[in-house]
């Protein structure tokens, strides 16, 4: 069974998602995580952001898994887990820049297809429901207004002692928001069989149970 999970950015999707996995014994699958194995293997070979062609060349060498060890996620690249060295600064910049590339994107929605087809996964993102698990079981369009995903990010922030403004956060979100949803590939949008959640009022166990009831009329 697989569950997809989109939503604009600050929804609480990567949150809400790890937790249902947990509570129903699903794979939480992180994709952001795969896009930064992707990164380093790029990094590795010495390959440059800029260089499209090489990049679209050494798609066709990688594998990339998610196993579970002890509860704690493991990312598998070329059977190697490499889970702590993908969080390295200069690989997270990386994947951000090449994950413009429509090759890259493929070979991730192949291998994020593949990891849905052999286990029951649970999956967040942007275009998951509507384009790399059209077939989910329940897809969940979770969303909420763009004051109250600002203030989230704002309470976050200011918690670490960072200093920041709420008007400019909520503005940041609205100019990812409009980008996410503009794209030309794969953008942002609510799949037309799923469930919207408005989160906007919700705290996270709210949520939880909220999908999870889904789930069970899913199942029943």
């Amino acid at each position: 069974m697989n569950i997809a999970i989109d939503g604009p950015a600050g929804a609480g999707k990567s949150t809400i998602a790890k937790r249902l996995a947990k509570d129903l014994n699903f794979i939480y699958v992180d994709t952001g995580a795969m896009y930064r194995a992707m990164a380093l293997y790029f990094l590795e070979k010495g390959i440059k952001a800029s260089e499209e062609e090489e990049i679209s060349r050494a798609c066709e060498n990688i594998e990339i898994s998610i196993l579970y060890d002890q509860g704690e996620q493991q990312v598998i690249l070329n059977g190697k887990n490499v889970s702590s060295e993908i969080r390295r600064e200069e690989v997270g910049n990386m994947a951000s820049a090449v994950s413009v590339y429509g090759k890259v994107r493929e070979k991730l929605v192949a291998l994020q297809q593949k990891l849905a087809q052999d286990a029951d996964v649970i999956m967040d993102g942007r275009d998951i429901g509507t384009w790399v698990l059209p077939g989910a079981e329940l897809k969940i369009y979770l969303t909420a207004s763009s004051y109250t995903r600002a203030k989230r990010r704002f309470d976050e922030l200011e918690e670490k002692g960072i200093s920041c403004d709420l008007q400019e956060i909520e503005k940041d979100i609205k100019d990812r928001d409009y980008r996410d949803m503009n794209r030309e590939i794969s953008p942002l949008k609510q799949a037309r069989d799923a469930v919207l959640v408005d989160s906007s009022d919700m705290g996270i166990e709210e949520v939880v149970e909220t999908i999870k009831k889904l789930y069970q009329e899913r199942v029943s």
